[in-house]
């Protein structure tokens, strides 16, 4: 197993690193929706596990960037510590620890990411799947942010029960790519003003990322292509 596991990581490199990122990107979103099926409690686990796996993953494909690569491997071993802290004592408050470290493990994926996809480079399949896992990451941060927020303020969101974060991740994630996307079908919707403020921000977010990429694509191709020329 451990072998096999190896032999996939290996295949991993700076040519289709972006692949394998946005693959299990969509796993993890594929993994919360497991909830209608499998019932309470058993998800959380499923999700842990997807979790975990996701982190190898963008730990194997960003490991090129070796200073994004360290934080990364040192939030992951934080994350798997809080993990089992929480299994072995049963200590709740340990969710908002958990969703922290993975709010920053894929900002740091982002940051690195968007380091290798934008604004250099010749624009290739493994460059636009990349500009595809940042939608997906941008998306997924917004919800650990909204899973945070009822992590305190159970009502901030009218369509979301107060249930475990990993009861709610997917309903989280559907909110954040509908409001990300600014489709707004209005089965969830902010209630405290501190979430409305953040909803918006998302919203914002997504129209400038579309702007942004678009453009960054076109320059650095453009930029690359007179390098070429001389």
């Amino acid at each position: 197993m451990q072998r096999k596991l190896g032999r996939r990581i290996k295949k991993i490199n700076d040519s289709n690193n972006f692949f394998y990122l946005t693959l299990s990107l969509i796993a993890l979103l594929i993994s919360g929706s497991l909830a209608e099926v499998v019932g309470e409690g058993v998800i959380d686990h499923i999700l842990q596990g997807f979790i975990i796996w996701t982190f190898i993953v963008c730990l194997a494909s960003l490991r090129f960037d070796r200073k994004w690569f360290h934080f990364l491997a040192s939030l992951t071993a934080v994350w798997v510590a809080v993990f089992i802290l929480k299994s072995v004592l049963n200590i709740q408050q340990m969710d908002v620890v958990m969703l922290a470290l993975t709010f920053a493990f894929f900002f740091a994926t982002f940051q690195s990411t968007a380091k290798q996809v934008l604004f250099h480079g010749n624009v290739n399949a493994n460059k636009v799947i990349g500009s595809i896992a940042l939608f997906l990451l941008l998306g997924l941060m917004w919800a650990i942010v909204y899973l945070l927020i009822l992590e305190f303020s159970p009502s901030a969101f009218t369509g979301m029960e107060s249930l475990t974060w990993g009861d709610n991740f997917s309903n989280a994630a559907y909110f954040s790519f509908v409001t990300l996307t600014t489709l707004g079908y209005g089965d969830i919707s902010p209630v405290t003003p501190f979430a409305q403020v953040v909803v918006y921000l998302e919203a914002i977010t997504g129209v400038f990322y579309m702007a942004i990429v678009v453009s960054s694509l076109v320059s650095a191709n453009i930029e690359h292509r007179e390098d070429k020329n001389g």
